[in-house]
């Protein structure tokens, strides 16, 4: 079995920002809590020597990693043929950005999924020579077949699961909609991989569903993007396997601990996106529950906690939540805790500190908001309802404005004609591209953080 040495893994730590002050007789509170994840630095892995059994030799150094890369070979990729080739040349990028060391495998995906590299059930530990050796195998591949995309899960579940390692992570590539496989076989095979690797999804072209890609996304903690034109995968690619080789510590879980009488209400991530773990809560205790975020390397994210407390009067306070990052132990004893925040609500008399909203949460609060009402727009641009879509896609090019979204407003532009931003007035364009459409609504759930 690898060693992972975690010396040089990175720090957490947690900032609450809320107003604690509630009305007499209040009981929502609201809370943003920023996790960032500092100092881990660039993992150094080592080839381990060829002398001697691997678990045998502290040849390790750094997480141990597991990659899987999904390539869509169904019969629609030789259309037009240049896009195979595209894809082809962006797995190739991706195995190049492989640190020495790291465990990965290629899968052709089509209606079944079929080992590319290395074959017979395994993975290939990353140097010079398998990385030649899997590019060579690249080269075989042709266009043929439908479309299954839970099969490819599968199989790349099975794959990251042969070997004992830290971080395990996918990539998906495709370019069509799931159209040889059931949504609920789909959907079985995302509950069962969840919280066993992270995913980052890609569609190519503009002939694939963004809430199935979205869906893969949300279910395995990655992200999901449209690459409209194939020439560009490449580049991609790269950056998707220089953020996984960046990942540090998986499975890390945010845990809430409310006292008697309080109850959470949501959790969401809102930063970088939108991302709702109401539902993904498990039960870690008899007033606490686990949110999967997935995996870190050196960056920070934003949550939004709301908790509904006991209503009270004025002058008192308590202790509303308590916020901490954990990680799980390996041998299934105690999660190491991380770091942790408090969540408090105080009463008071004071109208104008009991009304303010804190600028964190409300900014947050538009940046979710932004989202649903994009994709309710679209929603309803696709089936007709006209008057609902420029009602809602003029509220949403109204949050960006004020919210500082550019990129979101850039691309509501492309869907609309702006008439004023400030109120959202705004008229439905009376053609779209394909391409426009769907980089909104991939991206509708892209957030920008508060300014300082």
């Amino acid at each position: 079995m690898a060693n992972f040495a975690k010396s040089h893994g990175p720090q957490f730590s947690v900032d609450v920002y809320q107003n604690e002050f509630l009305p007499e007789g209040g009981r929502e509170v609201n809370a943003i809590v920023t996790v960032t994840a500092t100092g881990g630095g660039t993992a150094s892995y080592q080839v381990p020597s060829q002398a001697g059994p691997r678990d045998a030799q502290p040849w390790w150094q750094g997480p141990s990693a597991a990659v899987a890369i999904m390539v869509d070979c169904s019969g629609s990729m030789d259309y037009p043929p240049t896009k195979l080739h595209n894809a082809q040349e962006a797995t190739a990028a991706a195995i190049d950005t492989l640190r020495d060391g790291v465990a990965f495998a290629v899968i052709a995906g089509t209606h079944k999924a079929v080992e590319v590299y290395p074959g017979g059930g395994r993975l290939a530990r990353a140097d010079a020579g398998t990385r030649a050796a899997a590019k060579d195998a690249l080269r075989t591949l042709s266009a043929g077949g439908g479309t299954a995309i839970g099969s490819w899960l599968r199989l790349a579940d099975q794959l990251l699961h042969t070997e004992d390692v830290a971080i395990r992570h996918g990539i998906l590539l495709t370019d069509g909609r799931n159209e040889h496989e059931e949504p609920q076989a789909l959907r079985a095979t995302l509950d069962a991989c969840s919280g066993r690797f992270t995913c980052d999804a890609r569609g190519v072209g503009t002939d694939w569903e963004v809430k199935e890609l979205k869906a893969i996304a949300s279910a395995l903690l990655g992200t999901a993007d449209i690459v409209a034109n194939p020439a560009e995968l490449a580049a991609d690619f790269r950056r998707i396997m220089e953020s996984a080789m960046g990942k540090e510590v998986a499975d890390v879980a945010l845990r809430i601990w409310t006292p008697q009488g309080t109850d959470v209400t949501f959790v969401k991530q809102v930063a970088p996106r939108v991302e709702d773990l109401t539902h993904r809560r498990t039960a870690s205790g008899p007033r606490s529950g686990d949110y999967p975020t997935g995996s870190w390397g050196d960056e920070s994210r934003d949550y939004h906690v709301a908790v509904r407390v006991p209503s009270a009067g004025i002058g008192q306070e308590m202790l509303a939540a308590r916020v901490a990052l954990v990680l799980p132990s390996p041998d299934g004893g105690a999660p190491q805790p991380l770091a942790q925040g408090l969540v408090r609500a105080v009463w008071t008399a004071d109208m104008e500190a009991s009304t303010s909203i804190n600028r964190q949460v409300a900014h947050y609060t538009g940046q979710a908001e932004l989202a649903a009402a994009i994709q309710q727009g679209l929603d309803a641009r696709k089936a007709g309802d006209w008057d609902g879509a420029t009602s809602k896609l003029g509220r949403a090019v109204q949050l960006a404005d004020a919210l500082g979204n550019a990129e979101t407003a850039k691309l509501l532009s492309k869907v609309v004609d702006v008439v004023d931003p400030v109120t959202g007035t705004v008229r439905l364009k009376a053609k779209v591209e394909d391409a426009d459409e769907m980089t909104l609504e991939t991206r509708s759930t892209k957030t920008v953080r508060v300014k300082k």
